[in-house]
């Protein structure tokens, strides 16, 4: 901290203050001493008196800020000198306070002072780990067709102040593409600021958007700027959008329409310049129907929409994906070059991927940090990967006599749900999901088709093949249909 003032006991009382509060303080008793000191030592915050002999407050104030311009200078000034203190702030001043003041009132601003300071720095940070790491299109990795339409709208979208709408599945890359295009925007040097939607209550979620004023809520004791403060001038995401409860849609969807909003508690309207870029992986017209979620506040967002392809639909970029996950996490673990066995790489190009990218990186990285070699083989990609079914259409050759088109799908229907309760283990329920139908569905088909799967006996009969049917957990009808049923047949019927 830095106090700059021309009255000895101002200084004293100054430093008893802040230094009891634990900061680090250096006095001056006039602004060119002030400004020696700024050019020796780094500063957070100064505190600089309006009326000194020699440099006065305000030409102090201009001379701090070009030794370093985020530094946050607070004015000291008499009651009188109220204007000249606002005149203070309109050239950079971070806030004044006037004399007499209490100690508190002190405290509270110069903690403003720091947390903005503190703020400032990680959100230069934050700028350039962004230049840094997403560059273009960095760690988007795609050549698919969908995936070349995905950037070239990004291309198109991103010198717009236009508001987008990024849709996909969870682990699509949403959060990626929304950096992506802030970075080849005219603002990739201002803030790019992430919000959680819906993870907080209504009253907690608008004081972290909007901010508040002192006394807005019990637990309030100081002002405080919001998310949309950090992001003027930049971007703000709202990441699953779909999860902001509707009270606050409304004051979102003023902050699109007007570029003003009013703090929690507060009546001043705060004027910003805000490029806002939502995401969600729900269906917000299925929401407006259940009244879940605005209408007007759904047009507003969808002025350019950008729908992600899930990875299943895209699986030409699989093995890319892969190679690059493999790098990555390669050069993490000190792995060195690592490959994928050919054998492995089809299996999690035939795998659907309801995680999408993000699951495909978690299998990655886990075979990485477990394998012992160089090459990974089918042995380090996991079970639920490996026993997904695939299901290759037979070849089929026409006979002279002609088919019959009910009998033909009839049969590939039985063989379909035959292989899909080999690889649920008879599990009914989790052949149902891998097939994507009820499990009451299924189960008419296995009775009507009168499927039944071949396993070992579990009982100590030996291990003769039996016939059993496909998940029903009942025996043939015969003299031993009375006997409880094994375990087995118990979890089938689960």
């Amino acid at each position: 901290m830095l106090v700059v003032d021309d009255e000895e006991i101002m200084r004293e009382i100054l430093d008893t203050v802040l230094t009891r509060e634990g900061y680090e303080v250096r006095l001056a008793s006039s602004g060119q001493e002030g400004l020696d000191l700024a050019r020796a030592l780094p500063f957070d915050t100064a505190l600089v008196d309006i009326m000194m002999p020699g440099l006065n407050g305000i030409e102090t104030l201009d001379e701090l800020k070009r030794i370093d311009d985020d530094l946050a200078v607070i004015i000291i000034t008499a009651f009188a000198s109220v204007e000249s203190a606002i005149s203070a702030m309109k050239s950079g001043a971070f806030d004044y306070i006037t004399k007499p003041f209490k100690n508190e009132e002190v405290l509270v601003v110069v903690r403003n002072a720091m947390e903005r300071r503190r703020l400032v720095h990680e959100n230069r940070n934050l700028r350039q780990s962004i230049q840094e790491r997403y560059h273009k299109f960095a760690n988007i990795i795609g050549r698919s067709p969908k995936m070349r339409q995905v950037f070239d709208l990004i291309i198109q979208a991103a010198p717009s102040r236009s508001t987008i709408l990024i849709q996909g599945e969870s682990g699509t890359g949403k959060e990626l593409v929304a950096r992506a295009i802030h970075t080849n925007s005219s603002r990739s040097e201002r803030s790019f600021v992430t919000v959680n939607s819906g993870n907080l209550p209504p009253d907690l979620l608008e004081s972290t958007l909007f901010g508040h004023v002192k006394g807005a809520f019990t637990g309030a004791v100081y002002p405080k700027k919001g998310m949309f403060d950090l992001a003027d001038r930049g971007s703000i995401f709202f990441d699953e959008i779909g999860n902001v409860p509707l009270e606050t849609q409304a004051k979102l969807l003023r902050v699109i329409q007007e570029r003003d909003f009013m703090r929690l508690g507060g009546m001043e309207t705060i004027k910003v310049d805000v490029r806002i870029i939502a995401a969600t992986n729900v269906d917000l017209r299925q929401m407006m129907e259940e009244a879940r979620f605005r209408e007007d506040l759904f047009y507003r967002l969808h002025v350019i929409s950008i729908q992600l392809p899930a990875l299943r639909e895209r699986k030409d970029d699989i093995p890319l994906l892969a190679q690059h996950f493999l790098h990555k996490y390669g050069d993490e673990n000190r792995k060195g070059e690592l490959e994928l066995s050919p054998e492995a790489l089809d299996l999690l190009t035939e795998y659907d991927w309801p995680g999408n990218v993000r699951e495909l990186e978690n299998v990655i990285e886990r075979a990485v940090v477990l394998t012992t070699g160089p090459r990974i083989g089918v042995d380090l990609v996991p079970d639920h990967v490996r026993r997904a079914p695939s299901f290759p259409m037979p070849p089929f050759v026409l006979p002279p006599e002609g088919i019959s088109f009910k009998d033909v799908i009839t049969d590939f229907e039985k063989k379909l749900i035959e292989s899909t309760l080999e690889a649920a283990g008879g599990v009914q329920k989790r052949a149902a999901e891998l097939l994507h139908i009820k499990p009451t569905t299924l189960n008419e088909m296995i009775k009507r088709y009168d499927i039944r799967l071949r396993r070992k006996r579990q009982a100590s009969g030996g291990d003769e093949a039996n016939d059993e049917p496909g998940g029903d957990g009942r025996r043939p009808a015969g003299p031993a249909a009375t006997s409880p049923p094994r375990p087995s047949q118990a979890v089938d019927e689960k």
